[in-house]
């Protein structure tokens, strides 16, 4: 059982939530990226999202493509990010989750862009301007490596298709809460809940919902109808502004006891 799969099941026999950070790879530089994830599991995150840099995000929010600005200024690259990545799976018990737009892969090369990621102990990878209908581009180097797609249904997406999205691979599936880019929100999307009901029964996979989570309290409202929640622009401005308690509260949100890590 693969490392991935290994979590998920522990999370659902102990009727847990998971809690997935998501961080900007080279915002603040690659030499804190080992620290980072570090602090983010003793935190209690479940599974971390880690997010390449790339020029046209179309999926970020503005706090998330200004941290890819910061990266890229600092020399980040996907190739750099893998070999950091490598370097700290020693250390890191819970699964790796790379967030990259298909052309830094496709520029990397296909067949070695999948063998460094394995060899680096990444266990997921999530391509959202892959579309469900060209996946056969990268299926065969997803079964040779053993590395999960994670794949994403918004609100907008029919049953039948989140019905064909969860019969593939054997991560999770990723519940788009808002409609738009990235970012925080005050307030989730009027008929969220159904939304994800209506994923939740058509899915075989467990279900994580993500985008426009900004508290522990917003993690917890939402986590009562998925099994595990994503949060991304506040955990990179919280990183970037080094408020590391507002950090711990969030992350930590779904922990029966507390215990400081700082």
């Amino acid at each position: 059982m693969s490392r991935m799969a290994e979590s998920l099941k522990r999370l659902k026999d102990s009727n847990e939530k998971a809690f997935v950070p998501y961080i900007m790879a080279g915002d603040g530089g690659l030499g804190c990226l080992a620290e980072r994830l570090d602090l983010l599991e003793r935190l209690g995150a479940s599974v971390i999202e880690v997010g390449i840099p790339f020029s046209d995000p179309v999926a970020d929010g503005p706090v998330i493509q200004e941290a890819g600005v910061r990266s890229l200024a600092s020399g980040t690259t996907l190739k750099g990010t893998i070999e950091h990545l490598a370097g700290a799976r020693a250390s890191i018990s819970i699964p790796i989750i790379v967030m990259t737009y298909l052309n830094p892969i496709l520029a990397y090369g296909l067949s070695d862009f999948f063998h460094d990621s394995k060899e680096a102990g990444i266990d997921g990878l999530i391509v959202p301007d892959l579309p469900l209908d060209e996946e056969g581009l990268i299926e065969p180097f997803l079964t040779d490596s053993g590395i999960e797609l994670i794949r994403l249904v918004t609100l907008t997406t029919p049953v039948e298709r989140i019905r064909a999205i969860s019969e593939k691979g054997n991560g999770f599936v990723y519940a788009v809460t808002v409609k738009g880019v990235t970012g925080g929100r005050d307030s989730f999307e009027e008929g969220l809940p159904t939304f994800l009901a209506e994923v939740k029964s058509a899915s075989r996979l467990p279900v994580f919902a993500g985008f426009g989570v900004t508290s522990g309290e917003q993690a917890r409202e939402l986590a009562n109808y998925c099994d595990g929640v994503i949060a991304g622009s506040k955990i990179v401005q919280l990183l970037h502004e080094g408020k590391m308690a507002e950090l711990e509260e969030l992350v930590s949100c779904f922990k029966k006891e507390k215990e400081s890590a700082f």
